[in-house]
């Protein structure tokens, strides 16, 4: 009798956690951290980098995650070379000094309507400051081309608002904007 009421009452418990959390591998190929920027009052410049790299974690069931990624501050590209050579130089990114930028989760709430919140650390020129992740959408599942059918995707929209004065890069402030817009386009491959 005993057997059959602990049976019972463990039947009634909610099913949570029993699916491991799976990691995944940043595709550089198919990730695009961009940035805009107000220049002088007259425009918007776009940039990009070119290189990045890093990991994700998904619990599906849980709805948690983390997400680390890495950027190669000398792959600025905002499609003119000599613009990119003063936004890697010390008046900006200082890239030949720190030549990374990172951002490091400490938690990721996936909503059921599979957008997310990411609470984390974003590091500029080795300065660090929290900074939030509004995920628009997210979606994993199999690769639709791979011929196979086995290779597993996750992939997510991102977006935060920083002020680059918060990380010290100050170089023709007022003029050039402080307020930049940063955008992520994610793809991480299963592991």
């Amino acid at each position: 009798m005993r057997k059959i009421l602990i049976a019972s009452v463990l039947m009634t418990l909610p099913v949570v956690g029993f699916s491991a959390p799976e990691n995944f591998t940043i595709d550089p190929t198919h990730t695009y951290p961009h940035f805009k920027i107000s220049h002088l009052g007259f425009s918007t410049m776009h940039g990009r980098f070119n290189k990045t790299s890093g990991k994700l974690t998904v619990d599906s069931a849980n709805k948690v995650g983390s997400v680390n990624i890495t950027i190669d501050a000398t792959s600025v590209d905002t499609g003119f070379n000599k613009r990119d050579d003063h936004l890697r130089s010390p008046d900006f990114l200082n890239a030949a000094e720190f030549p990374e930028i990172t951002y490091k989760s400490s938690t990721v709430k996936i909503k059921a309507d599979n957008s997310a919140r990411v609470e984390g650390v974003l590091t500029i020129m080795g300065t660090s400051n929290p900074v939030t992740l509004d995920v628009s959408k997210m979606n994993c599942g199999i690769h639709p081309m791979d011929p196979k059918k086995q290779k597993y995707v996750c992939g997510f929209d991102a977006t935060a608002k920083i002020k680059r004065s918060d990380f010290g890069i100050k170089y023709g402030l007022p003029a050039i904007g402080d307020d930049m817009a940063l955008s992520f386009e994610v793809e991480a491959v299963r592991d």
